[in-house]
């Protein structure tokens, strides 16, 4: 395996809510995603989801509370918890969870993206 420069991952690919996988891990998969305005209120009932903030900011709803993430910083979402990202401005994000894992969780839509897509 060679390195990976996040940069020139995240140049090859504009759309937003649709994560691209960099690397893998035993079971876990690397993604990189670009995400802009609302997403869809979801939860994934078998695995914590790990976000960190490469570029901009983003939030994290969730029922009780809101989640502010800026660069440098990372938010882990329980497996089963209910929750919404969004940013008002065009974020960079990294997710960290297992391989197979859909991006919309039990909730299926127009934002549901193809899963194990590599950039």
């Amino acid at each position: 395996m060679s390195k990976i420069n996040l940069r020139d991952k995240l140049a090859k690919f504009s759309d937003h809510w649709s994560p691209k996988v960099i690397a893998e891990m035993n079971d876990y998969q690397f993604k990189l995603v670009k995400i802009k305005g609302d997403f869809v209120w979801h939860n994934h009932a078998d695995t914590d989801e790990a976000f960190i903030v490469i570029e901009g900011e983003m939030k994290i709803e969730f029922e009780d509370k809101t989640v502010e993430l800026g660069e440098g910083e990372m938010y882990v979402v329980p497996k089963g918890i209910e929750h919404k990202p969004y940013a008002e401005e065009e974020c960079k994000v990294m997710i960290i969870e297992p391989r197979g894992v859909v991006n919309t969780g039990n909730t299926e839509g127009e934002l549901t993206a193809s899963n194990d897509e590599w950039v």
